[in-house]
């Protein structure tokens, strides 16, 4: 039975998928010898990349993670001593959260290994070709889809 859709092969969706998998094998490893899942790894990218205290919304707009994920996430890096929550001066129905020293000294000492899995992603792939791949899915992800059906039309 044929489906008008484009093949398999040339989802979009689909071959983003397969980069990450290729991509994030490298960094598991190293992920797994800290016991960190890559979601933890990205909250503790993101407040450790943050200027100030970052709120619950704010850290999920930065990893990517449904609320509910993220709960349970910070719940876990609190209980392991890695970030800390406190209530917002301004509103108390808000929590700020932020990376505590141990958290810090974690980021630390993940950070030299991860750089080394981007270097030899950078030797495989080539520093330019992925400095415009980088470039182009910024410019995806920038992209304003919500009036392309009406230009499609």
């Amino acid at each position: 039975m044929k489906i008008p859709m484009r093949s398999f092969d040339e989802s979009l969706p689909m071959a983003l998928l397969q980069a990450r998998e290729t991509t994030m094998r490298r960094f598991r490893p190293l992920l797994a010898a800290h016991e960190l899942t890559e979601q933890q790894w990205r909250v503790l990218r993101a407040l450790a990349a943050a200027d100030a205290p970052l709120q619950v919304g704010e850290l999920a707009d930065h990893t990517f993670l449904l609320a509910p994920s993220l709960s349970r996430i910070l719940s876990t890096l609190e209980g392991r001593g890695f970030v800390a929550r406190t209530t917002a001066q301004h509103d108390q129905r808000r929590a700020n959260i932020t990376l505590t020293t141990d958290g810090l000294r974690l980021v630390r000492k993940v950070a030299p290994t991860s750089e080394e899995a981007y270097g030899a992603l950078e030797a495989a792939f080539g520093a330019d070709r992925l400095r415009e791949l980088l470039a182009e899915l910024h410019a995806l992800a920038d992209l304003d889809l919500s009036h392309a059906k009406e230009a499609a039309s």
